[in-house]
């Protein structure tokens, strides 16, 4: 596979839109909370098997304190934002829930700025602006 990182970020799109499709269908007569561990079991377990299979497996405590630090607080907003969505998703249409969920990216080119020192370019800032926008037009009703 190619190690281009705009290809792996079209393979997530890919795999998100999944996620939401697969998971409305999945909320059928389960509660969100509930789903969402499932959910997340799955992943452990794949995932776990891969690092294995591949030989990636380190002690997590012989990391640095600030990596483990970021990578808990990055778990703990993941597991936050997963059974947000679960519950979104439970209550509204995936064509909509998605959009809105969405709004992560220009968050994203936000956050970058102010925590990472990251500067995007004026395309960049268009691009950001273009999916606030559609965010906004897709996620609210007049």
């Amino acid at each position: 596979m190619s190690e281009s990182w705009f290809h792996w970020a079209l393979m997530s799109a890919v795999f998100a839109a999944l996620t939401a499709i697969f998971a409305k269908l999945g909320l059928q007569g389960i509660d969100s909370d509930f789903a969402t561990l499932i959910r997340t079991v799955v992943i452990l377990l794949v995932l776990g098997a891969i690092v294995l299979a591949l030989g990636k497996w380190r002690n997590p405590f012989a990391l640095e304190p600030r990596t483990l630090l970021f990578l808990v607080l990055s778990g703990l907003a993941t597991g936050a934002s997963w059974l947000c969505y679960f519950r979104a998703l439970k209550l509204g249409e995936a064509s909509k829930v998605a959009p809105v969920d969405k709004l992560s990216l220009v968050l994203v080119a936000i956050f970058a700025v102010i925590f990472l020192g990251e500067r995007p370019d004026a395309r960049s800032w268009l691009g950001i602006a273009l999916v606030a926008l559609g965010v906004l037009i897709l996620g609210f009703k007049r």
